[in-house]
């Protein structure tokens, strides 16, 4: 397999370290483990395992040093986009905004 880095283009998978599921959030500031143990708990231990697409956390460790968000499908292993992460969070900061 082979990931399409948005700052080096085309890589081998050797190249890179898969990290996990990015869609996963961390609870809010305001909650502790006091207020709410259950929403700490999914967050460090619960994980989805889904059939089709999939956005996952990757680093290219021996390319930019880059961590990237790969959509993935996870029946086929066919990858459809690959962007950066930084790019990923600011726009979803920019929607929570609007």
């Amino acid at each position: 397999m082979r990931l399409t880095c948005p700052f080096c283009g085309s890589r081998g998978l050797e190249e890179f370290t898969y990290r996990g599921d990015a869609t996963v959030r961390r609870p809010a500031a305001t909650t502790t483990l006091q207020t709410d143990a259950q929403a700490w708990t999914d967050y460090v231990y619960l994980r989805d395992n889904p059939a089709g697409l999939h956005d996952e956390l990757w680093y290219h460790g021996v390319g930019c040093r880059s961590w990237l968000v790969v959509t993935r499908d996870t029946r086929t292993h066919r990858v459809e986009t690959v962007r950066s992460a930084r790019a990923v969070a600011l726009a979803e900061r920019a929607d929570g905004a609007a």
